[in-house]
């Protein structure tokens, strides 16, 4: 699906081979660590707690160097292989997934005991607030209960995690597909982060790629790297379909993938074995309920209304990027709250939202202005309101009124109003080839109508056109509520073209 962070913190596994394969064709036995030399770290938070300054990238890798076949302690030494074998045989008898013993699984599992013992106890105990929701929608979906587990793999059981490669949530959605599953983005809102959303989505996502392959292992390849690498590797095996000799000609990510797939299964069915211990969370999921939310409302009213730590309303709601829960057209914005606190919030709900109008209607507010394609300019990288205010030759106050600013924090990609004078063209008239539009105040406007093809999506199109962003197209073409393109759709993209101001002409 994509690149990963999975187990940089606490797995072993991407940085364990060489640009030549597994480590069955080490013939030194000396690890090589990945080419990749700063992979975002994201550290296991107590109690649920996570927050953007306790990530942070790593470098210390060093130790992956060090030979792992024979670790130096009694109790890997005294765990045989031969038990292992027989453990792994009694997986293989409760799943549809292929659960066979080999050297490269052996050697995944006794690494992580060795080396990660610490992280697998964290792990244990997130897993009791989030397995129950995943099981919960593999069972709607009809998969296998054991897919709970690549959720571990992709990002230690992290709602707030964020790959090198901008793949985000526990599922480790990439933008693109995450709107193609119905999971909403925005500047506000990311729904990749939320935990019952993403869980959904993931479970449709690996239906298809069953569906595809009909091989839970080739789906689970296909998921991490997509399927067409998949499709590809097959290829050039000769046409088989065994993970394991296809394996060789997968992604370097994706040939450690599955078996840490398998490693953490093993692990988390055996963990009394091992003497794993879970660290248990002082939340657990069944002490928590979900509300939906009416109105816009921010963190800080709901924090001094019910007296919530803002760290752990933060952690249980991820995907409200700023703190704030908006209002979106036909989409519902679900609050999660630890059950004892859900009482005290519906008993003043009506009151939030009270407060919340009282603000949002003070003066100034009248002033806002409605966004279109002709009156709006898009925040380059780097620029902030002094910068946009003067280029437009309008003030800061202005700037803000328009656009009902309350601070002066932007977005790369966001549209703001810069003019207050009505400049949007008459009717343009229909057709499959670029129209020429003449605007009495600021000259011409091309449009093309483009059609939407297979795969498309608002991202993949903003990119095919200068100086176009999502939040354009979505207001072109009244999309505010669409996250999914039908093939064959026609879409308006606009696009002004310079002309000789007119005598007389000021700019606003």
């Amino acid at each position: 699906m994509k690149k990963t962070i999975f187990l940089c913190l606490l797995f072993l596994p991407p940085l364990l081979f060489s640009q030549g394969g597994g480590f069955e064709s080490q013939s030194t036995d000396q690890l090589i660590s990945y080419q990749d030399s700063k992979i975002s770290t994201l550290y296991p938070i107590k109690n649920l707690v996570l927050l953007d300054k306790e990530r942070k990238d790593s470098n210390d890798n060093h130790w992956m160097l060090n030979v792992v076949n024979a670790p130096g302690d009694s109790y890997t030494e005294q765990f045989s292989s031969l038990l292992l074998a027989e453990q792994l045989q009694q997986l293989n008898q409760t799943t549809p997934f292929n659960v066979g013993h080999n050297a490269t699984l052996e050697r995944f599992i006794r690494v992580y005991l060795k080396d990660r013992r610490e992280n697998l106890d964290r792990l244990l105990g997130k897993a009791a607030y989030y397995f129950p929701v995943f099981e919960q929608y593999l069972d709607k979906f009809d998969l296998p209960l054991e897919i709970k587990y690549l959720a571990v793999v992709e990002s230690a059981l992290n709602p707030a995690a964020i790959s090198t490669s901008g793949a985000k949530g526990l599922w480790q959605f990439m933008y693109g597909t995450g709107l193609e599953y119905n999971l909403y983005i925005d500047s506000y809102i990311d729904e990749r982060y939320d935990y019952i959303k993403s869980t959904e989505a993931a479970c449709a996502y690996l239906q298809k790629l069953y569906k595809t392959f009909n091989d839970w292992d080739l789906a689970l390849a296909a998921y991490n790297s997509g399927p067409g690498n998949v499709k590809k590797a097959i290829k050039r095996a000769g046409g088989k379909t065994n993970y394991w000799e296809i394996r060789q000609f997968l992604p370097q990510e994706t040939q450690s993938y599955v078996p840490a797939f398998y490693a953490t299964f093993y692990l988390f069915s055996f963990a009394d074995y091992h003497g794993l211990k879970p660290q248990k969370p002082e939340l657990s999921y069944y002490q928590t309920d979900t509300v939906h939310i009416k109105r816009s409302l921010s963190f800080e009213r709901i924090h001094k209304g019910i007296g919530i730590e803002n760290d752990l309303l933060k952690s249980l709601n991820p995907q409200y990027k700023k703190e704030h829960i908006p209002q979106v057209k036909e989409r519902r914005m679900i609050l999660t709250l630890p059950l004892d606190m859900m009482a005290r919030f519906l008993e003043k709900e009506h009151e939030f939202y009270e407060a919340s109008s009282l603000v949002q209607l003070k003066p100034g507010a009248s002033d806002v202005i409605p966004i279109n394609p002709h009156n709006s300019y898009t925040v380059k990288p780097g620029e902030n309101l002094q910068h946009i205010a003067n280029k437009h030759q309008i003030s800061i106050d202005q700037l803000k009124s328009w656009n009902g600013l309350q601070t002066n924090f932007l977005i790369q990609g966001q549209s703001l109003v810069v003019t207050d004078q009505n400049q949007i063209p008459a009717m343009f008239k229909k057709g499959n080839t670029p129209i020429l539009a003449v605007d009495t105040e600021k000259g011409g406007y091309e449009i093309t109508n483009y059609t939407v093809e297979h795969g498309d999506t608002l991202f993949k199109i903003s990119r095919k056109f200068e100086n176009v962003s999502i939040p354009q197209l979505r207001s072109w073409n009244n999309l505010n509520d669409v996250n999914y393109l039908k093939p064959g759709t026609q879409l308006k993209i606009y696009r002004a073209i310079q002309s000789v101001e007119l005598p007389g002409t000021s700019k606003s």
